[in-house]
């Protein structure tokens, strides 16, 4: 009986050499092509959001600490530190008329036409005979420009021929009621005129957030004896809340953000002053002023950010929960 040795490994430069050779590096998944193009993916987005962005936003930090017209060089004699805020928080007489206005906006929002666009999903999702249509009716003037809007309501609130004074008539003295000139009421009509396409918005957006919900919830909460308020609230809303804060966000953002059509009717002006008509009609004037326009748009954007960081905190903490 022959004894069985274990074979030798094969020396380095024997026939075991050309079948076992060391792994170098880790291999890569990416060609050469798929690493251009994934770089151009990322690169140009992110090169664009600081050119268009981010450099603007900066700029405008900077120049709000000067007295810069525009027209001529900017030098160290331009800069005036915080007098543009001094002036801007106690010597500006539109300043807080305009934060005003931009709480006004922000309340119809909140209390009349995101709870319509609520309420309007809610019914399309019991899918109503005809409910495409609907749904397209009202989110039709989200697809058209705000400038298009304005133009609409402009003939809708037009004092002689305009189809709402033709409905309501005239006053209590015979006259016809100047919606856009008056300014005591041109704000709330301006208001109506944004929150007909801040609903159709909202109802899509919440629509899509209803048509996730599990219908298992509503099955046993009916089956529990709930009725169909008592289900919404206390089965769906709650489930929903990732909804609800995207929909609080962005009505923020919207009501700050607001623009075109105060600027459309009367450039912002004689009762439609907003804080973003004050940038625009500080910065583009006669006078030029860039460093106070900058001013009020640095306290814009602060304000802008609160809701921003809520709702990038509340994402944060559920993906970290």
């Amino acid at each position: 009986m022959t004894d069985l040795a274990p074979a030798s490994p094969a020396s380095p430069g024997g026939a075991g050499a050309n079948h076992i050779r060391p792994r170098r590096g880790r291999l890569s998944l990416l060609s050469r092509r798929d690493k251009v193009v994934l770089g151009l993916m990322i690169g140009v987005p992110t090169f664009l959001d600081l050119v268009f962005i981010w450099l603007p936003t900066l700029a405008s930090i900077g120049l709000s600490l000067t007295n810069w017209n525009g027209a001529t060089a900017l030098t160290a004699k331009n800069f005036v530190g915080l007098k543009n805020y001094q002036f801007l928080f106690t010597s500006y007489i539109p300043f807080w008329p305009a934060v005003a206005h931009n709480l006004i906006w922000l309340l119809f929002f909140v209390c009349v036409a995101t709870p319509l666009g609520i309420f309007f999903a809610v019914l399309l999702d019991r899918e109503l005979r005809g409910s495409v249509i609907y749904q397209n009716v009202f989110y039709l003037p989200v697809v058209l420009s705000l400038v298009i809007v304005g133009f609409i309501w402009e003939l809708q609130y037009a004092p002689t021929d305009g189809f709402i004074n033709g409905v309501l008539g005239r006053t209590g003295q015979d006259n016809l009621i100047d919606w856009l000139g008056n300014p005591a009421i041109n704000i709330w009509a301006v208001v109506v005129a944004a929150s007909w396409r801040h609903v159709g918005y909202i109802m899509v957006l919440y629509l899509a957030g209803l048509k996730s919900v599990d219908p298992g919830l509503r099955e046993a909460a009916a089956i529990d004896g709930a009725g169909e308020r008592q289900i919404f609230f206390r089965v769906v809303f709650p489930v929903m809340a990732p909804i609800n804060v995207i929909i609080v966000v962005v009505t923020v953002i919207e009501s700050l953000r607001a623009f075109d059509l105060a600027f459309i009717i009367n450039q912002g002006t004689n009762g439609l002053e907003l804080l973003s008509t004050l940038i625009t009609n500080n910065s583009l004037s006669e006078a030029s002023l860039i460093g106070f326009g900058s001013a009020i748009a640095v306290v814009l954007l602060t304000i802008s950010l609160v809701p921003i960081v809520i709702f990038l905190t509340r994402v944060m903490r559920d993906q970290t929960a």
